[in-house]
């Protein structure tokens, strides 16, 4: 049902825990429900956010102005052959849910991205991504409806322009388009990927390699590293792993030899964002409510009652600090608002 709140709480909206206002916000079942109320309303001269489970973004005051909230549920399978099956899901089931569901009907393709907070309209938006693999390698196109024109538009998987932890709809389409479904095309003949992390290693401890297992491990991994947002708020990792060119890394590398790097082309080089701040000594650091992980240094978190300014600030002086000592302008991962 379609229900329009003013002056409402984003604190269970938002996995940091911000206890942020809106000035309206408005939650829908059905594309029918959105479809009805931009006909009825404006957005031309009102702010306007599309937010869903809130695991990538940081209120850093309350919002002064219209918050949409889709509510479209829903798992199904749209066609399928001896090899794949496509499955339609709803913006707003639980990503990690789905994950279970696939990996329960023997589906591969994402049980790598397990354990990942937020929801599957958000996962094309920022193109989720971990051990080796990225959703954008999995989803076939989705379903979105145009705010400015009112209709339903679908993109296929090069509309959407995916890059690392990247698309189209944080650039361009920022805010344009509010997306119901995404299609993915998952592997009845799943080719396993196990190369990265330590997940080879925890395998050994299993009789078999499969879909389970591999979701099982890739569970005990994250949770041994990343803080439940249950528990403490956070929104996961707050910077993206910098790629920098290959001559470059290796001055890094040359100095600072323990750096954990990845090669990402014949020109580029990944290196991990969550080493180099903690080599600038943030990791388990406090300032006020918010803070750098215990365990994790790619991950800040709310203590207690941090304001969204604090943890941004935070974010800042650590930013700073790689800057000065590797000459490497961290990128946040988590958006500010």
């Amino acid at each position: 049902m379609a229900i329009l709140h003013e002056n409402y709480s984003l604190k269970t909206y938002n996995t940091f825990g911000i206890d942020a206002e809106a000035d309206y916000f408005f939650e829908f079942d059905t594309i029918d429900e959105i479809k009805s109320f931009l006909d009825d309303n404006s957005l031309d001269n009102i702010k306007y956010l599309i937010l869903g489970g809130g695991s990538n973004l940081l209120f850093t005051d309350d919002y002064d102005g219209l918050v949409l909230h889709p509510n479209i549920k829903g798992i199904e399978i749209v066609s399928e052959n001896e090899d794949t099956v496509l499955v339609k899901a709803g913006a707003n089931e639980n990503w990690d849910e789905f994950v279970a569901w696939a990996v329960t009907n023997g589906y591969g393709g994402i049980e790598n991205l397990s354990n990942i907070p937020g929801v599957v309209g958000a996962v094309p938006v920022q193109n989720i991504g971990a051990y080796g693999v990225e959703a954008s390698q999995v989803i076939e196109k989705l379903d979105a409806i145009s705010i400015e024109s009112k209709r339903q538009v679908e993109f296929q998987k090069f509309h959407c322009e995916f890059d690392y932890r990247d698309s189209v709809f944080k650039n361009e389409y920022k805010n344009l388009f509010i997306i119901t479904h995404v299609y993915f095309r998952l592997s009845k003949k799943p080719e396993f990927n196990l190369e990265y992390g330590a997940i080879s290693k925890e395998l050994e401890n299993y009789d078999e390699v499969n879909l389970k297992n591999i979701r099982e491990v890739i569970i005990k991994i994250r949770e041994s590293k990343l803080p439940d947002p249950e528990v403490i708020g956070n929104a996961g990792s707050f910077f993206k792993n910098p790629i920098v060119n290959t001559r470059f890394a290796e001055k890094i590398l040359a100095e600072f030899p323990d750096c954990p790097n990845y090669e990402v082309d014949n020109t580029n080089t990944k290196l991990a964002a969550g080493w180099l701040i903690e080599q600038c000594g943030w990791k388990g650091k406090q300032v006020g409510q918010a803070g750098v992980h215990k365990d994790q240094a790619l991950v800040l978190v709310n203590l207690g009652d941090a304001k969204g300014y604090e943890v941004l600030q935070l974010a800042n002086d650590i930013r700073k600090s790689v800057l000065l000592k590797y000459g490497i302008k961290l990128e946040m991962e988590v958006n500010a608002i």
